[in-house]
């Protein structure tokens, strides 16, 4: 059975004063994509990782939790997402085992070294190759958000059917404004490529 894994650390973690505020929004965060928390962990301090059940959502799920993480002032997160074989269910899934585990461990040890923050690791070395260079371009734009960049994010993955309007009126500010945030996120590009992502994906599955 093929799966999804994410691994991820929070980055300056250390350098917070309120390790509860990152920590809640991280569990947060977690939670919202998987309901079930035998399918995420938290570990080590700044350390996690989730299981996804649907292997096409690697990508929108590491924008997901970037957002949350960069809605807090001074705080970034490196995320490695692998995918491949689970061939062992344990009671949690730091328990668990397969080649998607192996795949996103390794690569999340990876951007520590290469100081990168997005990157993802199948069996497929052209689809490796390809997708890794769309991350690396979009990372210009996501490195960068700002706290109100992060927010809109977040706001537009959990609510994708709501108008600018309604986006507007649940945080406070108008639709021009969400227009604005959301086009200095770089949003629709961020879709874009979450849509691509998941044909490639569906290439090897």
């Amino acid at each position: 059975m093929k799966t999804s894994i994410i691994t991820g650390d929070i980055i300056k973690s250390r350098t917070q004063l309120d390790n509860e505020l990152w920590l809640t929004t991280l569990k947060e965060a977690l939670s919202y994509l998987s309901v079930d928390a035998q399918y995420w962990d938290i570990y080590r301090g700044d350390s996690f990782q989730i299981e996804l059940k649907d292997v096409f959502s690697g990508f929108i799920a590491a924008v997901y939790i970037k957002a949350c993480i960069k809605s807090l002032s001074g705080l970034d997160v490196r995320l490695a997402i692998g995918l491949g074989e689970k061939t062992y269910k344990g009671d949690s899934v730091s328990e668990s085992s397969g080649e998607a585990y192996i795949n996103s461990g390794e690569t999340l040890e990876m951007l520590k070294k290469d100081k990168q923050n997005l990157r993802i690791k199948t069996n497929n070395l052209q689809i490796n190759k390809e997708l890794n260079l769309y991350f690396k371009l979009a990372l210009i734009a996501m490195d960068r958000w700002t706290i109100n960049s992060a927010e809109i994010v977040k706001l537009s993955i959990e609510q994708p059917n709501a108008l600018q309007s309604e986006l507007g009126k649940i945080i406070g500010i108008n639709q021009n404004a969400i227009s604005t945030r959301q086009k200095r996120a770089y949003l629709d590009e961020i879709l874009e490529l979450d849509v691509l992502y998941r044909e490639k994906i569906a290439t090897i599955v």
